[in-house]
């Protein structure tokens, strides 16, 4: 018969769930180091990649910028300049040509009611559509105001704007008016 006999003064203790516990926590440990370590490398991967651009699109824009200031400095030589103001006046001139006075002046003398008469017609294109600035005299506000109601309603003319008016000063002309105003004329 074998007897079991323990001679120790304190009893024996396993620290195998402390072990285990120990062991978890480590492994997840060692996972979340491996899970951020990686992350970590991928961001660094794209970071760099994208300093590339970066570097990439900072040397396009120098380039670009260079090549601007050369341009400018092209267009800004005496005998371009000449050139361009050439064409500028040539331009102007040939959009004063296109501009169809015959249909204006036809429009106006539809809509010029009696008592009124165009003093002067300034048309300028603008935007792509023609501004015209019309100075009209008229021999009494009831006749002024008859213009600006047939102005109004008449397709060809829109987006009318009274500039001013002024009324002579001798005494035998104390009726008349003189409007300035701006309109935009529809030419087709």
């Amino acid at each position: 018969m074998k007897v079991r006999l323990n001679l120790a003064t304190a009893p024996l203790e396993t620290h195998r769930r402390f072990a285990a516990g120990a062991a978890l926590v480590g492994s997840i440990a060692v996972f979340a180091l491996v899970w951020l370590s990686w992350h970590a490398y991928k961001a660094r991967l794209a970071d760099s990649e994208l300093r590339a651009e970066r570097v990439q699109l900072e040397q396009r824009m120098d380039t670009l910028r260079r090549e601007r200031r050369d341009l400018e400095q092209f267009f800004n030589r005496p005998d371009v300049l000449k050139v361009r103001d050439r064409g500028s006046f040539l331009n102007g001139l040939i959009e004063q040509r296109s501009f169809p006075w015959t249909k204006i002046f036809m429009d106006l003398e539809r809509i010029l009611p009696a008592g009124v008469r165009l003093v002067s017609i300034g048309p300028k294109m603008n935007s792509g559509r023609v501004e015209v600035k019309l100075v009209i005299g008229a021999t009494s506000d009831e006749a002024k105001l008859n213009f600006l109601r047939a102005l109004e309603s008449s397709k060809e003319f829109s987006r009318i704007q009274l500039l001013g008016e002024t009324r002579p000063s001798q005494p035998e002309q104390a009726g008349r008016v003189v409007l300035e105003l701006v309109a935009w004329y529809a030419t087709t």
